[in-house]
């Protein structure tokens, strides 16, 4: 199964994933001080290495070979945090949550799996996922 990873970090997520048998042919990280630690840990994925907010469908479809079957990561959480002084989306990094929403609405997938802070902020998940349910024609979603 083909899975995407965004907001990959250095790939501790994407461990998880490879060794219960997904394929990463695809991440992207924003912060260059950890992209060859990446790299390293996923010889086999290809790096878009940048802003979320300049990644397009296409930018990520040219390193899968098959299906999308899942989109996974975790959009930073500092502006959802007491830490953040609870921002969410009036902060920039609160705001790149809508990213990874627009990528799930571009790209059809099987599974999705988001790693999430704030009950506020999945609350909105579960809203902008049933939209995404009804552009997609789906049948079920689950939630957990």
């Amino acid at each position: 199964m083909n899975v995407i990873s965004l907001f990959s970090g250095c790939g501790g997520l994407d461990v998880g994933f490879e060794r219960a048998g997904f394929n990463i042919p695809v991440a992207n990280e924003f912060d260059k001080t950890i992209w060859e630690t990446y790299k390293v840990n996923h010889p086999n994925t290809h790096l878009i290495e940048g802003d979320i907010r300049q990644v397009t469908k296409d930018d990520i479809a040219q390193y899968i070979d098959g299906e999308v079957d899942g989109i996974i990561g975790g959009p930073p959480c500092q502006s959802w945090s007491e830490a953040g002084s609870l921002k969410g989306i009036k902060d920039a990094r609160g705001q790149l949550f809508f990213d990874y929403i627009r990528i799930l609405k571009e790209l059809p997938f099987k599974i999705f799996w988001n790693y999430l802070m704030k009950q506020d902020m999945m609350f909105l998940l579960r809203w902008l996922m049933l939209k995404i349910m009804v552009l997609q024609k789906r049948e079920k979603e689950y939630f957990i």
